[in-house]
């Protein structure tokens, strides 16, 4: 008899930690995203008032690649990863590509996390941690099938990780994370003294 791994939920894992330059680069874009934030009014306003525990610019900066060629820089490498990811998935995009169409700064504070959600309307999800310290937060995948598992019995202590119903990745400074964006996911609770910062993005079918 033989048992197969049906569906797969591919994760695409890189790190900039190995171009040219990296930890420079990283340093800047670690200065740029804090600037941006103290600079960023509607932003602040945003989280205060959603209660992020922190700060996020998805909702009130669309423009960081013209805003700063930091994140020109940066768009140029994702787009790299993202064609490569788009090939593993097996993408046929019918003379289509993938467009970065958001890109968002964010920080997290001691103690603040992000529930779980998925991203709607786009085709492939990411982010790239700049600043991670030690006991940051890590990254909570969901197993799609969950809400079907109903009567099933929990997983045996040591399952491997293709059958787990959570998959939690601890990242460093320099990684690159993507998923489908239909993949639910969240940001358990950062225990770290310092803040957490990354720069998330979407890509969508045009």
């Amino acid at each position: 008899m033989t048992t197969r791994s049906l569906f797969v939920t591919p994760l695409y894992e890189a790190s900039l930690a190995s171009d040219k330059d990296a930890e420079a680069f990283i340093d800047e874009l670690h200065d740029a995203c804090i600037a941006i934030a103290e600079d960023d009014e509607a932003g602040q306003a945003w989280a205060y008032n959603k209660g992020y525990l922190g700060y996020t610019s998805y909702a009130s900066l669309n423009d960081l690649p013209q805003r700063d060629s930091l994140f020109e820089t940066l768009k140029k490498k994702l787009d790299k990863h993202a064609v490569a990811f788009a090939k593993d998935l097996a993408f046929d995009l019918a003379g289509g590509k993938l467009v970065m169409d958001s890109l968002w700064i964010n920080i997290l504070e001691p103690g603040g996390s992000h529930s779980g959600h998925i991203h709607p309307h786009s085709v492939i999800s990411g982010t790239v941690y700049i600043t991670i310290p030690p006991g940051a937060s890590a990254l909570k995948f969901e197993d799609p099938r969950l809400p079907m598992m109903m009567a099933a019995p929990t997983r045996a202590e040591g399952a491997p990780e293709t059958l787990a119903p959570f998959i939690y990745v601890k990242p460093s400074a320099g990684a690159v994370l993507m998923w489908e964006s239909w993949l639910r996911h969240e940001v358990t609770t950062n225990q770290a003294d310092e803040q957490r910062i990354s720069v998330s993005f979407n890509y969508a079918w045009r």
